[in-house]
């Protein structure tokens, strides 16, 4: 029997690095059976190639000064697989759950058992251990190939701690990222789904979902399908992993295959179907040469969208190389694992890092998608306030042209009144003037053609140079004045006048001028009148002013009334500009006339 001290008062754990070991499914050790000692680490693929177990181990040990410390033992198992009873001294202590198929998987999960301080003799102690487990040929990854890692024998308070960080590294870490990816990837998967034109968002979020999947292990130990049957399905996954992960990183770089995209989703099919038509006794084979062709498409995959961002989005390359290089490193690492059935620190450390840097790559995408929402929302602002825009011109331009096809129009029938006016009115009252014997009624009627000639020029609506407009004034005022005997004074700007009058503004002033030259000659009584024209920042100003009588108290305040006056301050009213009158009784009368050029230029 093999023997094992333990170091006095319990100070330290005592590892164990062999045992007797013999195959047999037996209810207890078979004693009878000679078992040979094996090495601890003991990989059934090294040590017996092809067996299934189970297979039963023991070792012995001794606890003297137990009893006088009072202290719980405990025997540390940091790896076994598949699943493993111990029995201390002839008694079962410890279960980790099924023992025959389907059996409990418990590759990645450690196992601390207490040894009760009731059982333990004085002397030597029997300590054995019922390992089932499968051979290599039998499982697709050699992690979860039958063996039995080195034990530890000691205190219970010293080896939780070494229990505790086993368990959060093979465990609940590895636990935490894939709930993460399974929450993470499903939020992708829809948005990707939603908008088609983010489908690499679809695929990552697959390829994190399918990731989950695989984990799920980790979570569910006791699963109701048999070693051939699990291996099977988690297998079955490893395809569909690989085609979300190619087409995310061909989406992501902009480009699509269409063969891939048959391509693929054939694989996931075949793949499956040859491990089935491969067999149990040749599962592991047929399963490392997917392997390597899948891993190869990934990476292929992984360098044709490194060399497409390298060369069209510089910015984008490292952190997206950096991540991709990490997580390929780590499966190589795990994959040499595999291969040739190393556990290290390194190994482990590999196993979480491939889907922690999917993690990053998931928080980068949502990352980039959110500032694109981001964009995508000030563009959406800056197109509703460019339309507003847009709408409040056109509304203008509509305006403008409703505005013009009414002013064409109205232009068009002002000139059909001119022409009818000037053809019709105008010869009958020329004929009047010509053939009339009466000097009232010619008087009269050319008085009446003067005003219908001024009333068509205005509808004809064609602009009036002001130095023109002054021409005109000044020639018909001066004429009247000296008609009736009152000597006449005129005044204008020496500089050239550059600014035009439009018909209307025109008209206006004339019939203004007109109105108070008749006043000056019906009212006044006065000899002599001065009118004088000027320029005052962009205002024409009109004054008109005579040495007459002025007007009557009797009309003082009421200026509105008679001689024309409320005609006057109407139409300099209408073209924004003002008449003020000025009078008082032996002093004359001053008629101030202002026009803003400007209006009077636009008025039509």
């Amino acid at each position: 029997m093999l023997c094992a001290g333990v170091a006095p008062a319990w100070a330290q754990t005592l590892t164990i690095h062999s045992a007797q070991a013999v195959v047999s499914d037996s209810a207890s050790f078979p004693g009878d059976v000679p078992a040979p000692v094996v090495e601890l680490p003991d990989e059934w693929a090294n040590s017996r190639p092809g067996s299934s177990g189970p297979v039963w181990y023991r070792l012995s040990f001794s606890a003297p000064e137990l009893r006088q410390q009072g202290d719980l033992l405990a025997l540390y198992i940091a790896h076994v697989c598949t699943n493993v009873e111990v029995y201390l001294n002839g008694q079962l202590v410890h279960s980790g759950g099924r023992m025959s198929e389907p059996v409990t998987r418990n590759c990645d999960h450690p196992q601390l058992v207490s040894l009760p301080a009731a059982l333990i003799a004085p002397g030597l102690n029997a300590l054995d251990l019922k390992v089932v487990g499968h051979a290599l040929p039998r499982v697709a990854s050699s992690h979860r190939a039958g063996g039995l890692s080195a034990l530890e024998i000691g205190p219970k308070s010293v080896l939780e701690p070494k229990y505790a960080r086993q368990v959060a590294l093979n465990v609940a870490a590895p636990q935490a990222i894939s709930a993460t990816l399974l929450l993470m990837g499903s939020f992708m998967f829809v948005l990707g789904w939603i908008n088609r034109r983010d489908s690499h968002l679809a695929y990552f979020g697959a390829l994190s979902v399918g990731w989950a999947l695989v984990e799920a292990r980790l979570w569910w130990r006791d699963l109701p399908f048999d070693n051939h049957t699990t291996e099977l399905i988690i297998c079955a996954l490893l395809p569909f992993l690989t085609l979300a992960s190619v087409q995310f990183l061909l989406r992501y770089a902009q480009y699509r295959s269409r063969w891939l995209d048959i391509a693929l989703p054939v694989q996931c099919v075949l793949m499956p179907l040859t491990l089935l038509l491969a067999g149990p006794q040749r599962l592991y084979a047929m399963a490392s040469f997917w392997y390597v062709l899948l891993a190869l498409q990934t990476l292929a995959a992984a360098v044709f969208y490194l060399r497409t961002q390298f060369h069209h989005r510089r910015q984008a390359f490292w952190p997206m190389a950096l991540l991709l290089c990490i997580a390929t490193l780590a499966l190589g690492v795990e994959y040499v694992a595999q291969k040739f059935g190393i556990r290290s620190m390194a190994t482990q450390l590999a196993q979480l890092a491939t889907p922690l840097m999917m993690v990053l790559v998931g928080l980068r995408l949502l990352q980039q998608q959110g500032r694109a929402l981001e964009a995508a929302e000030e563009s959406k602002v800056h197109l509703e306030a460019r339309i507003h825009e847009a709408t409040a011109e056109i509304e203008r331009n509509f305006t403008q042209l409703a505005e013009l096809r009414v002013e064409k129009v109205t232009e068009r029938e002002r000139k059909r009144i001119a022409a009818d006016l000037h053809d019709d009115l105008g010869a009958k009252l020329l004929t009047i003037v010509h053939t009339s014997e009466s000097e009232r009624i010619s008087t009269l009627a050319r008085e009446a053609l003067e005003e219908m000639r001024l009333s068509v020029r205005g509808l004809t609506g064609k602009p009036v140079r002001l130095i023109d407009a002054l021409g005109d004034w000044r020639a018909e005022v001066i004429s009247r004045l000296s008609q009736a005997g009152i000597e006449a004074d005129w005044s204008t700007p020496a500089d050239e006048l550059p600014q035009t009058l439009s018909a209307r503004a025109f008209v206006q002033t004339t019939r203004i001028l007109r109105e108070a030259v008749s006043n000056v000659i019906k009212h006044s009584g006065a000899t002599h009148c001065s009118l004088r024209c000027r320029l005052v920042e962009g205002d024409m100003q009109l004054v008109v002013q005579d040495n007459g009588e002025g007007i009557p108290l009797e009309l003082d305040g009421h200026l509105d009334r008679g001689h024309g006056m409320a005609s006057m301050k109407h139409r300099a009213k209408q073209l924004q500009g003002q008449c003020l009158v000025e009078s008082g009784p032996g002093y004359g009368t001053v008629i101030r006339l202002t026009l803003p050029l400007n209006r009077a230029t636009e008025m039509g």
